[in-house]
């Protein structure tokens, strides 16, 4: 790498000393380098930095395309955003990578490979904007998210994917709540490579009632197999609603599942496979595993202060892992008086909090 690179490193790993608060890691990277240093069960992974994004365009020659790309996007019809962005996602696409930045990729993927004992071995590449820690900006849902890429070339092709993504139309018409123009910012995107969880169930789960505001409560959604089924909407989860003081679950809505994401050998990438028949009625979740998610809920919200939105997934031999934390940004932007009068599934709340534009699995299916 150059020496440029030593002192803003184009890959850091979530459990190096500095990666705490790095800004180079984007909000989402960042929040699970916290979570690992302070001792929670986050899967190994590392972020493609955002000097690494900027080292990319500026070498491409398309940094200042990029900010006239945004400045045209403030003021254009959605027709010719969609133009701009496709424009600039192929432009992406076509511009060589830089061999040093290639390098520090691959030998980063390899690295996590031996860490994990596993050749092959299945990522998401998630992107995670600077953008996200802005004060009354929501860019999360807005970004794309990659599930189950296996190889360095893979791992290159969707940190591209996840570049091009800053420039989606989405992203260029967003507009923040905040009088600071965040969407015209000139915001680097991070791109974060994470070891998958050969899941059993997975979902999300909130340190607050996301229908009522209720804080008294942890509110956990899950399904068989990966938590894309409950972060697309895809699949009706089961909900489980847990007193927050006693851990007794106080109400719980399990659904009869027959499909659930997962890898699916036939097409090599992620997808509707059937739900083994003699689980397909039975909750996801066993008493014990929703006491253990909702008492990490709460100690995830100690941690960090305020009301959290925690995606988890619980692997085929049982152990909890936390995926993505991220502050609850709805209710604490309202009145603690305000209450919803119509009772809504929180799956809404889950795509604005995790989703991407479109989830995109291995084979390249898209969902949204």
């Amino acid at each position: 790498m150059t020496s440029t690179a030593s002192v803003h490193p184009f890959v850091l790993w979530i459990d190096d000393s500095t990666a705490v608060g790095n800004r180079l890691l984007g909000g989402k990277f960042a929040s699970l380098a916290e979570m690992t240093a302070n001792g929670f069960a986050v899967p190994p992974g590392f972020g493609i930095t955002t000097t690494a994004y900027r080292h990319f365009l500026d070498s491409a020659g398309l940094a200042q395309r990029a900010r006239q790309v945004r400045a045209e996007a403030r003021g254009a019809d959605l027709p010719r955003v969609q133009e701009l962005s496709a424009e600039f996602a192929a432009a992406i696409e076509a511009a060589p990578m830089p061999a040093d930045l290639e390098t520090a990729i691959r030998e980063s993927y390899a690295e996590l490979e031996r860490r994990t004992g596993s050749t092959g071995l299945p990522v998401a590449v998630r992107s995670s904007g600077e953008s996200e820690d802005l004060a009354g900006a929501s860019f999360a849902g807005q970004y794309d998210t990659f599930l189950w890429i296996r190889t360095g070339d893979g791992v290159l092709a969707h940190a591209r994917r996840c570049w091009a993504g800053m420039f989606g139309p989405a992203v260029l018409t967003y507009r923040p709540d905040t009088e600071r123009d965040a969407a015209a910012g000139d915001h680097a995107i991070c791109v974060g490579v994470q070891q998958m969880v050969q899941a059993r169930a997975a979902g999300v789960m909130f340190t607050l009632d996301p229908v009522t505001g209720d804080r008294s409560k942890v509110v956990i959604e899950g399904c068989w197999g990966l938590g894309e089924g409950v972060v697309s909407g895809g699949i009706t989860p089961s909900r489980y609603v847990v007193d927050k003081v006693t851990f007794e679950v106080v109400a719980q809505e399990v659904q009869r599942q027959e499909t659930q994401y997962g890898f699916d050998p036939d097409t090599g990438s992620v997808g509707l496979v059937p739900v083994d028949a003699e689980v397909s009625g039975s909750p996801c979740l066993e008493a014990a595993q929703i006491n253990t998610l909702a008492r990490l809920a709460k100690e995830i919200e100690r941690h960090r202060g305020a009301p959290q939105d925690i995606e988890w997934a619980v692997s085929q031999t049982g152990e909890v892992h936390v995926l993505q934390v991220r502050p609850e940004t709805v209710w604490s932007r309202r009145q603690a008086e305000q209450l919803v009068t119509e009772r809504k599934s929180a799956v809404g709340h889950v795509l604005a909090r995790f989703a991407g534009v479109g989830v995109t699995h291995g084979g390249g299916g898209r969902t949204s």
